[in-house]
């Protein structure tokens, strides 16, 4: 599934803005399909520049390093699925449905399989990539630094739509801020335990499903969320 959606980006992740011209725009799409197919580590400027018929000196003149061309496709996601929390959920009445719209987004249940053009980002193909990659770009030891940079806003920005909407079911409830951000982390680890690490989880494993493509995780991260929410007692 690829969109073509325009989202404002951190002028501190790039050196030049890669929407502002065909090889920028091609810098990105292709460096999701790139590390989708091979992984962060594997992957360099010079073999996406050979992929996409480049030098590998005119990527680095859009980004510094390879770590921030993760953290630009990471922010990137965490704001087109804030978006999709906000207007899939902004006409629901029912609060619990708004919830359980937010679980089916966070393993894009729902959306259909679909392409639109050559230059629009493959959503699937960044869905996992969020999934096995996502949390190099924070575990670092210039985390703080780059956090003052805020380049981790996206990504606070979809965690506080979330708790505002677990406020809304349940107002007393005082974690709201930190289920948001563990429902993410948990959807995420347990896909990646399923199809990776299965004795890690409890629910079973298919390494030939999508990563995160199963309906026995979206059931474990409902429980998890109203069994908390719904308690007597916090």
């Amino acid at each position: 599934m690829e969109y073509t959606v325009r989202v404002r980006m951190n002028e501190k992740l790039f050196l030049r803005d890669p929407e502002s011209s065909d090889l920028g725009r091609r810098i990105v799409r292709h460096s999701i399909r790139l590390i989708a197919d091979i992984g962060f580590e594997e992957m360099t400027f010079r073999k996406l520049a050979d992929r996409i018929g480049t030098t590998e000196a005119s990527i680095y003149r859009y980004f510094e390093n390879k770590h921030r061309l993760l953290i630009y496709l990471v922010a990137w996601y965490w704001q087109w699925l804030e978006y999709q929390v906000l207007f899939q959920t902004n006409n629901l009445a029912d609060t619990r449905e708004k919830l359980e719209r937010v679980l089916r987004l966070l393993f894009l249940k729902d959306f259909p399989e679909s392409e639109t053009s050559m230059d629009a980002i493959d959503i699937r193909a960044l869905y996992s990539i969020v999934i096995q990659e996502s949390s190099k770009a924070y575990l670092t030891h210039h985390v703080t630094q780059d956090n003052k940079e805020q380049l981790f806003k996206p990504y606070k920005d979809l965690c506080r739509r979330i708790a505002g909407i677990i406020r809304e079911y349940q107002p007393n409830y005082p974690y709201a801020q930190s289920r948001a951000s563990s429902l993410i982390e948990t959807a995420h680890y347990q896909a990646f335990f399923m199809k990776y690490l299965p004795s890690l989880t409890d629910l079973g494993t298919d390494s030939n499903l999508p990563v995160g493509n199963d309906e026995r995780l979206l059931g474990f991260l409902r429980h998890l969320l109203f069994s908390s929410l719904d308690a007597e007692n916090f």
